[in-house]
């Protein structure tokens, strides 16, 4: 195979077979295909696109890059949730010891920030101590003790993932549904579930910008999904403001310390107890989505899911003082006031630019080695549909880096935007995705 002739093939709309896609992913993991015919793979992609034969096949090849993990010793169905990722998406945090206080083991391997969205193995390293580099041994363990896990990829498990999803982030290659269905699906039939709940994200902060790209890219989760023999089950939900009102790696830690101690967010909250309605439902804990729901919000108000959280965040050799008082954490060089220039009601929000300046403050990478300040972040106090004052607070900018602080304050303050007229709220989940097809959300009475 010339590395060379499969890039012109798939740049000139071709496509690939299953040899072909195999011979080119192990050249690269191999290292006889370096990370510049990679990158121009992925670009090929990007533009050309693949079928669902093609999808599969590389969802597939990835997966079998490295080892499949074999938890059938470990009792009960093992059910994790994936997200596509968006500005303050910290649900992961919240609904995994949640999930796991309901009974259900939760085997969940993480990935890192990606272009302007952040990472949950990010945010967990935000905490001091914090281990994501198990081995699987080591996975295994915590998973039988705990009934929950949370870690990054190891080197055995689809190393072909692992090195293209740090390329696609430098590489302005993450926003396309055979790269990113590639991904997700073949870290997350490796980590040994027997069903997987999806979260896909739609909006102006969202990498499926429109319904119907979120449609398509759930559609293509879900059926690699089902032909592996894991029930998958996808929901699309809402990324046209940030989630929650953190966005930053420890600022949404302490975000989500304070919903498992039962503080509750409006919108991060809905997603997180129908996401997690749906885990405990599809391991076996709950007869339906509405009753797994319930499950959920009980194990949030009887503290049952924050020290949940407190024992894995312990085993995994954080230290939790820092999660009982957030105060002590060390503090942003420094902390600026973004303040309304009108009076009205908050009517929207450059969501994905939000996400950038966050990371242009210290919060994400630029570059593959960029080093992340886990301080550093954007906290809101306005969401859509609030009314704002004129020289009302609108957000808190935290940062190290002095040189950008001031610029960063106005750019946000360009992201808010405010109208005279009230937005409405609406439910944060627009529709599910199963084998049988796509159907519309309707809030269930018990929430």
């Amino acid at each position: 195979m010339n590395p060379v002739e499969l890039i012109r093939k798939k740049r000139s709309g071709g496509g690939l077979t299953r040899a072909e896609i195999e011979s080119f992913v192990g050249g690269y993991v191999s290292g006889k295909i370096p990370d510049y015919q990679m990158s121009a793979f992925l670009m090929a992609v990007y533009f050309k696109g693949m079928d669902p034969e093609e999808t599969a096949t590389l969802a597939d090849v990835m997966l079998r890059s490295g080892k499949v993990v074999d938890l059938t010793s470990i009792a009960g169905r093992k059910v994790d949730k994936h997200s596509t990722g968006g500005v303050g998406d910290k649900v992961s945090v919240i609904l995994a010891p949640m999930v796991a206080a309901c009974g259900v083991p939760v085997p969940m391997i993480s990935g890192r920030g990606l272009g302007h969205t952040g990472g949950t193995l990010d945010k967990l390293e935000s905490i001091p101590g914090f281990r994501t580099n198990l081995t699987i041994d080591e996975y295994r363990d915590v998973i039988l003790e705990t009934g929950l896990v949370m870690i990054g990829q190891t080197p055995e498990i689809a190393p072909a993932d692992r090195r293209m999803y740090a390329l696609r982030d430098v590489t302005a290659t993450v926003e396309s549904i055979p790269l990113i269905a590639g991904s997700i699906m073949s870290k997350k039939l490796a980590e040994g579930i027997d069903a997987l709940v999806l979260d896909i994200k739609t909006g102006n902060g969202a990498f499926m910008q429109s319904y119907e790209a979120a449609v398509d890219l759930a559609t293509a989760l879900v059926g690699i999904g089902t032909a592996s023999g894991k029930e998958t089950v996808g929901f699309i939900t809402a990324m046209d403001q940030p989630l929650g009102m953190a966005i930053g790696n420890w600022c949404e830690i302490v975000e989500s310390i304070e919903c498992l101690r039962g503080r509750n967010v409006a919108d991060l909250m809905e997603v997180t107890y129908v996401l997690g309605g749906a885990m405990v439902h599809l391991g076996g804990k709950a007869g339906n989505i509405p009753d797994g729901i319930a499950a959920c919000r009980a194990a949030v108000w009887s503290g049952k899911a924050y020290e949940k959280f407190l024992q894995i965040v312990k085993r995994q050799g954080g230290d939790t003082s820092f999660l009982v008082d957030p105060a002590k954490y060390p503090k942003s060089t420094y902390v600026l006031d973004v303040r309304s220039a009108t009076g009205g009601s908050v009517t929207g929000f450059d969501t994905m630019r939000l996400g950038a300046l966050a990371g242009e403050l210290g919060a994400g990478r630029r570059i593959l080695d960029d080093v992340i300040d886990p301080k550093a972040g954007i906290i809101l106090s306005k969401k859509i549909g609030d009314t704002v004052e004129k020289d009302e607070l609108l957000a808190v900018v935290r940062t190290d880096r002095g040189e950008v602080a001031e610029r960063i304050v106005r750019e946000v303050l360009s992201c808010v935007t405010i109208g005279a007229a009230p937005a409405k709220r609406g439910s944060c989940i627009h529709a599910t995705v199963d084998s049988t097809g796509v159907k519309p959300w309707t809030t269930p009475e018990a929430y």
